[in-house]
This record gives C-alpha cells, sequence and structure tokens, in this order.
C-alpha cells in the first residue's frame, strides 16, 4: 500500500501531543451547571430574552440566511438598521456590517494597505489582524508591545501610504492599547510640505475594538470612544458582535469614503456571504439594551477587578485589567491544563490560553468577566481556581 501524503500530519499530532498542546473540541449542552467564566459574553446578552426574541423574529422575516454576498441579495433593511445604529453609538460617520469579525479585520487591513504602503503592527495583535498583515500587498513592521515609539521609528521608514494596526484591548492578556499615543504617532507622521509643494499626510490608525466595545467608554461605547478618538479622520475601527453584544459577526467603523472603499475593494465583503439576519437581529437588540443599560459595561469591568483582586491577594500572578478580560499565568502547558481541567471538575469553565495562542510562549488561564455575574458567583470563582491550583 502507497504511503500515505498526510503521514506529516501524524507526526505534528505526536508532537502536539509530546508538547501538551493538543486541542479538542468539547460540544457544550443547552443548559450547563458549569459557572462559564470561558466565554466572551461580556455582558450577559447572549441568552438574554429581548436578544433571542430579536434573532427568532428576524429569521421569521427574512428568513435562515442572507441568501448572497452583501452585494448581490444579503443585504436587507435589518443589515442597514443596524450599521446605522452602530456607527451613532460607537460614534463613526459609517458603519459596514461583516459575517464574522475575523472577516472584518482582513477586510480594514488588507484594502486600506495596498502595494507601496507601510503595516505597523503591535506583537500581541490578535490572529485574523496578523493574517491581514500576510494578504495584504503593502509591507508589515512589526513592532514591540504597546510601544508608540517604536511605531514611530518604523513610520519614519516609509515612502508611501501607511497604517498602524493594533488591538485596543488586547485578547491574551487583556491590558489596553497606548492609543491617544499611537494617534499622535500617526499623526506627527505627516508634514505640511514645502512652500509650493504638497505636503505628506499622516497615517491612519486601525483599531481593533472586539474586547473594548461593551465594556470600555461611556456606556462601553469603545476604546476610541474612551480615547477621544470616535469619529476622527484618520481612524477606522472594527468590532465584533459576538462578544458584548451576545451574536455572531463583525464590523468596520469609519469615514464614510473609507467604508465606500471596503464596499468596492474588500474581497471578504464582496465574495462573501451576508451575515445572517437572526445574527443581524440578535446584535441590534443587544445593541438597545447597552444603550438602554449603560450600567452593564461598569460592572463588567467591576467584576474584573474583583477577580483580579481577589486572585492576585492569594499570591497568583495575573494581569491587571484593563476591560474584561483577566490573564492568570501558569508555570507550563501541561500545568495550565490540568489546572483548567480541575477547575471545570469543580464546576468552573475557564480558557487556557497555550502556545501558539499566546505570542510570548507563556501558558495561562483566561477568565472573562461578565456583567451577570453575581457578588456570590464571584467569590465562588475565585474559591474554585485557587483551590484548583493547590
Amino acid at each position: 500500500m502507497a504511503r500515505s501524503p498526510f503521514e506529516w500530519i501524524d507526526e505534528q499530532a505526536r508532537a502536539r501531543s509530546r508538547a501538551g498542546l493538543v486541542r479538542t473540541l468539547r460540544p457544550r449542552p443547552a443548559d450547563s451547571a458549569l459557572l462559564d467564566l470561558a466565554g466572551n459574553d461580556y455582558l450577559g446578552l447572549a441568552r438574554h430574552p429581548e436578544v433571542t426574541e430579536g434573532a427568532a423574529r428576524a429569521a421569521r422575516t427574512w428568513g435562515g440566511g442572507a441568501t448572497g454576498s452583501r452585494l448581490v441579495s444579503g443585504s436587507t433593511e435589518l443589515h442597514a438598521e443596524l450599521e446605522r445604529e452602530l456607527a451613532g453609538f460607537c460614534g463613526f460617520e459609517s458603519a459596514l456590517v461583516f459575517s464574522s469579525g475575523y472577516a472584518a479585520n482582513l477586510a480594514a487591513v488588507t484594502a486600506l494597505a495596498p502595494h507601496g504602503s507601510l503595516i505597523v503592527s503591535d506583537a500581541g495583535n490578535h490572529a485574523s489582524l496578523i493574517d491581514g498583515c500576510r494578504l495584504a500587498r503593502g509591507t508589515t513592521q512589526v513592532v514591540a508591545h504597546a510601544d508608540p515609539d517604536a511605531v514611530r521609528k518604523a513610520l519614519d521608514t516609509r515612502t508611501g501610504p501607511a497604517i498602524v494596526v493594533s488591538d485596543t484591548v488586547f485578547s491574551v492578556d487583556g491590558d489596553a492599547a497606548p492609543l491617544t499615543a499611537l494617534a499622535a504617532a500617526c499623526r506627527d507622521a505627516g508634514d505640511a510640505g514645502e512652500a509650493g509643494k504638497p505636503g505628506r499626510p499622516g497615517a491612519a490608525l486601525v483599531l481593533d475594538d472586539a474586547h473594548g466595545l461593551g465594556v470600555i467608554g461611556d456606556g462601553g461605547r469603545g476604546a476610541a470612544w474612551a480615547a477621544g478618538l470616535a469619529g476622527a479622520p484618520d481612524v477606522v475601527i472594527t468590532v465584533t458582535l459576538s462578544k458584548s453584544l451576545g451574536s455572531q459577526g463583525g464590523a468596520v467603523l469609519g469615514p464614510a469614503h473609507v467604508i465606500d472603499h471596503l464596499v468596492n475593494a474588500a474581497r471578504t465583503f464582496i465574495f462573501d456571504t451576508g451575515l445572517a439576519p437572526a445574527a443581524a437581529g440578535a446584535a441590534l437588540a443587544a445593541l438597545r439594551l447597552l444603550r438602554e443599560e449603560p450600567e452593564r459595561a461598569a460592572r463588567a469591568r467591576a467584576v474584573a477587578t474583583a477577580l483580579y483582586e481577589r486572585l492576585t491577594a492569594e499570591g497568583l500572578e495575573a494581569v491587571r485589567p484593563d476591560a474584561a478580560v483577566v490573564s492568570v499565568r501558569a508555570p507550563s502547558p501541561e500545568q495550565a491544563l490540568r489546572w483548567a481541567a480541575e477547575c471545570r471538575a469543580a464546576g468552573l469553565a475557564v480558557g487556557c490560553f497555550r502556545p501558539p495562542s499566546v505570542p510570548d510562549g507563556i501558558s495561562r488561564l483566561r477568565l472573562t468577566a461578565r456583567a451577570d455575574l453575581t457578588d456570590g458567583q464571584v467569590d465562588r470563582a475565585v474559591g474554585v481556581i485557587i483551590e484548583a491550583r493547590r
């Protein structure tokens, strides 16, 4: 019998097993007794009756799927309504909804970094931004994490258009990017030019606000709003609808002419089926709930802070959260996996981040705070994590 052309896959599987990096799917039931600190439902809206009814109503009205790409048959009045309200809530001129946050990031980076451009990317950026950089026709320079001076030095080397790409809140450790300093670095890269000669524009700032929307800013309007950058002509943000809004999908927000460019140039918009109406309906219902109940954002941050303070008081090493993510470091991938398993056995679901998901190679338990957690549930979570660590 001929040798399998996939023998290399088996060898990689053995290597992953030896390193303690095997990943497996674990389908969850509709109802679970586990206390969930692993998902990204920051505001506790995924199962809110108004959100689930928004999804059901949209499916009954528009059908189970979008039926085609947005430019063919996949744009509905519901999509347009969601885009208007999302842009207005976050303080931007225009918005464009995609089938996922991943697709939104690929669109923003690839469409805004043509041949001859420079992309300056933070070393801690999410995989979707990294893949956008790889697919873009511009040249990418990866700079040190959260380092505006490194961004300035990189921008000094450019000869054409440039964009600076960063998460607002980094998904691994939950730390925030220095947005004000990044914006200043982008703007300082431009000049007015000499007499009679045109100047050079500054760099654009492209921000992934997946972990900021719903948690940071006035009533959860996002990190760009909090930094005074919402609606700026040189700032574009991407968001996901699958975290604070408890639904599915993503969006790019920015100046209207930039969004029009994406409609005409972004491959993950042009060639992808539109977001399912049910997801759009759920996201719109969640957005309206957040607008009516802005205290949810503050509660999510308070829960994150309480988790951090309680765990570090017990001697665990954690990163102070700037939003809803609390990262607790583990000694090794194997020990992180066992720690997470012990938590699950005790009724608590936590995230377990190991290489290659972590840029620094350090394994972690990743906890996500939720606005709907009670103080008693926070106490229980802390107790389980500490006991499982022992």
